[in-house]
């Protein structure tokens, strides 16, 4: 799998971003989606990775970070029929490998603790993640789990 820094320009990874959002929005109140569309995920604090394998895309992930020792994983995305292939967990070693080389010391992220994201819950718990309260700006809302 060739993952890479992506410029977001491309039709592929904009849908796969639509795709992303329209399902935050399905699965929360609008007032509860902290996703990023494509043109905030282009913010100078924010690294945008895409994966590919013979020239499909497979998946998606950011970096945003807050400060010079903690950032907050963003916009973690599979494409539909790469599903349950193991994209999304080389992503996110990809992206913590990433930020160990940029001396980050801490990961944050948020996911809903509802059902239709307990696959991305399994995935964070099984890399060694655990719940925390708010950070960066955030306050504690109910409607997300906050994970580090």
């Amino acid at each position: 799998m060739d993952i890479r820094i992506d410029n977001l320009q491309g039709r592929a990874i904009q849908a796969l971003l639509q795709t992303h959002l329209n399902a935050m929005y399905e699965h929360s109140p609008p007032e509860r989606v902290h996703s990023l569309d494509h043109e905030a995920l282009r913010h100078p604090s924010i690294t945008f990775w895409t994966a590919w394998e013979a020239g499909e895309l497979m998946g998606c992930g950011a970096l945003n970070q807050h400060s010079p020792e903690h950032a907050e994983l963003k916009s973690m995305r599979t494409a539909r029929p790469q599903v349950r292939k193991g994209v999304a967990r080389v992503i996110l070693r990809h992206i913590e490998s990433a930020a160990r080389d940029k001396g980050i010391k801490r990961i944050s992220l948020e996911t809903g603790p509802h059902a239709p994201f307990v696959a991305a819950q399994k995935l964070y718990t099984s890399e060694g993640f655990v719940d925390c309260g708010p950070f960066a700006n955030d306050v504690l809302d109910p409607a997300l789990s906050n994970v580090v």
